[in-house]
C-alpha cells in the first residue's frame, strides 16, 4: 500500500448519534448545551449546529426508539468531544451544566486542554474541553507531546465565567 498521509487541513465534521427519545436528547444537546436546530427529519432526527454550520450533530431515532443506554463497557463510542473556543466559554458551558444541577462524570487537565465529562441521557460519552494555545502544548524531551491526566481545578475555571 503506497505512503499515505491525510492533508493537514482534514477536519471530523460531524457525530451522527442514535438515540432512544429524539426529545430528551433534543433537552441535552439543544437545551442544556445550546446546539442550534438546523431541521428536523420528520419527528425521528433532527440535526444541530454551532455557529450555523449545517449540522455538527446529527440525533436519530431511526433503530435505536426506546432502546436502553448504551452500554459502559464493550465497543462503541468513547466519548464524542466539542471544542470550545476559549476557557472562559468552557467556564460559561461548566457553570450552565452546575445550574442545571446536571452531573459531571469527570474533569481533567490534559496539558494540552482542560476537559470536563458528563455522559448524555442515552449513556454517550461527551466531553466538553477547551484547547491551550499550541504553543504551551507540553513536550517529551524526543519532542512529541507530553499528554496526562491530571485534576482540573473547577473553581478556578468557575471564577473565569465571571
Amino acid at each position: 500500500m503506497e505512503n499515505y498521509q491525510i492533508p493537514g487541513q482534514t477536519r471530523i465534521g460531524h457525530v451522527h448519534l442514535k438515540v432512544a427519545d429524539l426529545d430528551r436528547a433534543l433537552g441535552f444537546y439543544r437545551d442544556l448545551l445550546g446546539f442550534e436546530v438546523t431541521t428536523f427529519y420528520g419527528d425521528q432526527a433532527a440535526f444541530l449546529s454551532a455557529g450555523g454550520y449545517h449540522h455538527h450533530i446529527g440525533l436519530n431515532t431511526w433503530n435505536s426508539l426506546g432502546a436502553p443506554p448504551a452500554k459502559h463497557q464493550g465497543v462503541g463510542l468513547f466519548h464524542t468531544a466539542i471544542l470550545y473556543p476559549t476557557r472562559k466559554d468552557l467556564a460559561m458551558i461548566l457553570k450552565r451544566v452546575g445550574d442545571a444541577n446536571y452531573p459531571l462524570s469527570g474533569a481533567a487537565d490534559h496539558g494540552v486542554s482542560q476537559a470536563l465529562y458528563l455522559n448524555d441521557p442515552d449513556g454517550n460519552g461527551v466531553e466538553l474541553y477547551w484547547d491551550l494555545p499550541k504553543e504551551k502544548w507540553p513536550q517529551k524531551p524526543d519532542g512529541t507531546l507530553e499528554m496526562y491526566t491530571r485534576p482540573l481545578d473547577l473553581e478556578d475555571l468557575l471564577n473565569e465565567a465571571g
